[in-house]
C-alpha cells in the first residue's frame, strides 16, 4: 500500500520523506537572509539616508561576503575540521544577523560628514557571509547523501528566494506616495507640501524577525539532518574526507537510483565531444556578462527604474523578480539538454528587456509611460522576465560546462564572481559619483 501511494505521488518508495523535508528546510537557509534584504528594499530606501543609492551600497557589501569562501578554502590547507560545525555556526550567524537587522535597520552613524546606515551595512555583511559561503559548504555537504536528496536541497535553495517574497507580498508596501499640504502659521505664505506613504500591514522589524526565525528553523533542520540515524542511513556509499572530499564506492544492488542516474549520465556523455576553445570561452564570457548585469549592475539601478512608477510597482517588481529566480531553476529540471544555440538565442532575447530596464532607469525621474497603468505593468513584467532569463541562462551554461570535467566549474565560479564584482563597482560608481541616474521626488 505504501509503495502504491509513493508511485501515485510520483515519488520513489526508497526515499525518506523526513530527509526530503529536512533537506528543503536546510536549503532555505542558504540565501534567505540576502533575499530578505532585497525584497525589503522598497521600504528600506524610504528611510535610509542613502535613499535610492542604498541598493548600490548593499550590492558592493554583498560582494564582500565572498571573503567567506576564500577564508574557508585557505583554512582547509592549514587544518582539518568538521564542516557540520561550521555550517551550524553560519546559520546561527545568519539568524542573529537577521534579528539584529530588525532593530538597527533605521539606525545611522555620522561618517565622513554624512549620516550612513552603517549598522545595516554590518548586518547585511553578516548575512552575505552565510549566502556566499553556502556555495562551498551547504551543497557539497549534501554530496554524502544519495543523489535523489540533492534535488530536494536545490528546491529548498530556490525557496530561499520564494519564501521572503511571499512574506513581503503579505506585508505589502502601503501604497504610492502622496503629496499632502502642510498648513503654515502665515496664511499669506504659499502652501507647503510633504510626501506621505501609507504604512504596510506590518513593518520592517517584524519582517526581519520572521526571517531570523526561519533561519533558526533551518539551523535546527540541519542539526537533525546531520545527527538523526534515519538520515545517516540515507548516506550514499561514500568515504568522507576533509572539506567534503568524497570518495564514492562502487554501486551496490540497493543503489538503484544512483546506478540509473549514472547510466543516464554515461549515455548522455557517450558520443559527446567536448566544446571547442571558441565555444568554451564564449560560454565563460557569457556567464560573466550575465552575472555582471544580474548580480552587480541591475540590482543597483532597480530603484531608479521602478520607483518613479510608485512604491507598489517597485514592491511588485522586487518580490516577483525574487520568485522568478527559483521558478527558472525549477523549469531547468524539465529541460533534458541545453545547447549553445539555445543559450545564445536566450541571450539575444535578454537584450531588449535589459535595454528597457536601463532606459527607464536613465530617464528617471520621468521614465516612459509614467503615471500610466501600462507603464506600471511593463516595468514589472520587464524586470520579472529579465531576472528569470538571467537565472535560467546562468544555470543552462553551468549545466553545459559541467560535462567538460576538470576544473571547469571552478572557472565558472571565478567568471561569475568576477562579473558580479565588476558590475557592482561599475554601478556604484555611476550611481554615487555621476548624474547618470536621478531620483524622483513626488512633491
Amino acid at each position: 500500500m505504501r509503495k502504491k501511494l509513493y508511485l501515485l505521488c510520483g515519488l520513489n518508495s526508497e526515499r525518506k520523506l523526513i530527509v526530503d523535508l529536512l533537506a528543503i528546510l536546510f536549503g532555505i537557509g542558504s540565501w534567505l537572509g540576502i533575499n530578505s534584504v532585497y525584497v525589503q528594499l522598497p521600504l528600506l530606501v524610504g528611510n535610509a539616508p542613502e535613499g535610492w543609492n542604498l541598493p548600490s551600497y548593499l550590492v558592493v557589501i554583498i560582494q564582500l561576503g565572498n571573503i567567506g569562501p576564500i577564508l574557508y578554502t585557505a583554512a582547509l590547507r592549514i587544518k582539518s575540521f568538521r564542516d557540520s560545525y561550521l555550517i551550524v555556526a553560519l546559520l546561527v550567524l545568519g539568524s542573529c544577523a537577521a534579528m539584529t537587522t530588525a532593530f538597527v535597520y533605521d539606525q545611522t552613524v555620522h561618517v565622513f560628514g554624512a549620516e550612513r546606515s552603517v549598522p545595516l551595512f554590518i548586518t547585511v555583511f553578516g548575512l552575505s557571509l552565510v549566502g556566499c559561503t553556502s556555495s562551498v559548504l551547504f551543497m557539497p555537504y549534501m554530496g554524502r547523501f544519495k543523489g535523489i536528496y540533492l534535488i530536494t536541497y536545490l528546491i529548498g535553495e530556490g525557496f530561499s528566494g520564494f519564501v521572503p517574497s511571499i512574506v513581503a507580498l503579505i506585508q505589502g508596501v502601503g501604497g504610492n506616495g502622496e503629496c499632502i499640504a502642510v498648513n503654515g502659521t502665515d496664511p499669506n505664505e504659499p502652501p507647503q507640501y510633504t510626501s506621505y506613504t501609507p504604512p504596510p500591514r506590518f513593518g520592517t522589524r517584524p519582517y526581519f524577525i520572521v526571517s531570523s526565525v526561519i533561519l533558526a528553523i533551518s539551523m535546527v533542520a540541519f542539526v537533525l539532518l546531520d545527527r538523526l540515524a534515519v538520515c545517516r542511513r540515507e548516506y550514499a556509499a561514500v568515504s568522507i574526507g576533509n572539506g567534503n572530499n568524497y570518495a564514492y564506492e562502487p554501486s551496490t544492488p540497493n543503489d538503484e537510483e544512483t546506478r540509473s542516474a549514472a547510466g543516464d549520465a554515461a549515455a548522455t556523455t557517450k558520443g559527446k565531444t567536448s566544446l571547442d576553445r571558441t565555444n568554451y570561452l564564449l560560454m565563460m564570457v557569457l556567464i560573466s556578462v550575465m552575472c555582471l548585469f544580474g548580480n552587480g549592475f541591475f540590482p543597483s539601478i532597480q530603484s531608479y527604474s521602478c520607483l518613479p512608477y510608485g512604491n507598489v510597482a517597485y514592491h511588485l517588481t522586487v518580490t516577483l523578480s525574487s520568485m522568478a529566480n527559483p521558478a527558472a531553476c525549477f523549469l531547468a529540471f524539465f529541460v533534458q539538454r541545453n545547447s549553445i544555440r539555445s543559450i545564445v538565442a536566450l541571450s539575444v532575447v535578454f537584450v531588449p528587456f535589459a535595454a528597457y530596464a536601463l532606459t527607464t532607469a536613465m530617464t528617471s525621474p520621468d521614465p516612459p509611460l509614467m503615471h500610466n497603468v501600462l507603464g506600471d505593468i511593463l516595468v514589472v513584467a520587464c524586470w520579472t522576465l529579465l531576472v528569470g532569463l538571467v537565472s535560467y541562462i546562468r544555470l543552462a551554461i553551468t549545466t553545459l560546462l559541467r560535462c567538460e570535467g576538470g576544473q571547469t566549474l571552478v572557472w565558472v565560479g571565478v567568471a561569475s564572481q568576477l562579473g558580479s564584482l565588476v558590475g557592482s563597482i561599475l554601478s556604484f560608481t555611476l550611481v554615487n559619483f555621476t548624474d547618470t541616474f536621478q531620483q524622483y521626488y513626488p512633491c
